[in-house]
């Protein structure tokens, strides 16, 4: 007899950083979430759908788990602790970096789940030393009794078998949730944004940090041709100047690598026109958060 089919929910948790955004898009085996250098690159809550011949699981993925400071970062934490519920949850863990007092606040949440949570230490690929990451699996073992410990490389691609396998046999029984061709439930203009603000994140790095934002404007889709208008909100007078650049030389080279990558996710020709605005204090404002929102996007 064939063993029976599998669906469910897993929520993608850790810290800052740790790659959870990559890690999503890798078991996908396509880009949704923005990728960056950077702490706190991830939002809002991002759902994608792996459909497998067993099984079809719906993974969430969620900020890092961090100090809200300001409003952006307190909504970021309340998207956190809603994508918690789930079936499986995966704590992703930087195995690069020493375990801190943050690191076991952050386990604190995860051993609230009623979901059994598999301890997944990324990064194994860039790990000289074997006996560091053993010593890494007892420390955060000693705080929680995780499910399993799974060594991964996200960008290498080095242990996603093992861990796709450990999922799926954790999922409960039952038809798959959503149909076949369904990957995401996020509107294309939310991807569109997405893209952009990796780029500005990735090309401007320290200098303009992430007091930026995106708002797509126009998203007019024909057969041939994408085209979108885009406006990237800062805080500051400096931020702008450092993100349009020496007659414009810096606003080109985001546009031009965002477009590259908009054609390779929509699988046409592109048009974009970007603009930048600044917004003084806008991570505090709870209208413009909430058009930040994939959901507000949606109309939902």
């Amino acid at each position: 007899m064939s063993a029976p089919h599998r669906a469910g929910f897993v929520s993608i948790l850790g810290r800052p950083n740790a790659g959870k955004s990559t890690l999503l898009n890798a078991l996908l085996g396509q880009k949704l979430a923005a990728v960056a250098s950077r702490p706190q690159t991830t939002r809002t809550s991002i759902q994608g759908v792996l459909t497998l011949p067993e099984a079809q699981v719906v993974f969430v993925d969620t900020p890092g788990i961090h100090k809200s400071d300001t409003l952006l970062n307190k909504r970021m934490m309340d998207t956190v602790r809603a994508a918690a519920p789930a079936d499986v949850a995966l704590f992703l863990v930087d195995a690069l970096a020493p375990f801190s007092e943050e690191d076991a606040q952050a386990v604190d949440l995860v051993k609230k789940l009623e979901a059994p949570a598999l301890a997944v230490f990324n990064k194994i690929d860039a790990l000289k030393s074997k006996p560091k990451l053993l010593s890494l699996i007892q420390q955060y073992g000693a705080h929680h009794e995780f499910a399993e410990f799974i060594p991964i490389s996200a960008m290498g691609g080095e242990g996603l078998d093992a861990l796709r396998k450990e999922i799926v046999q954790r999922l409960p029984e039952g038809p798959a949730l959503y149909p076949e061709d369904h990957v995401t439930d996020q509107p294309e203009r939310f991807l569109a944004a997405e893209i952009l603000r990796e780029r500005i994140l990735r090309l401007t790095r320290e200098e303009v940090p992430h007091a930026v934002a995106v708002l797509v404007d126009q998203f007019e889709d024909t057969p041939k041709l994408l085209r979108i208008a885009a406006t990237i909100f800062v805080e500051r007078t400096g931020q702008k100047t450092i993100l349009i650049g020496t007659a414009g030389a810096m606003l080109k080279r985001i546009g031009t690598e965002a477009r590259q990558e908009l054609e390779k996710t929509f699988g046409k020709k592109v048009f974009l026109q970007t603009f930048v605005k600044v917004k003084p204090g806008w991570r505090e404002n709870p209208q413009f958060l909430s058009e930040l929102d994939w959901r507000g996007m949606a109309g939902t």
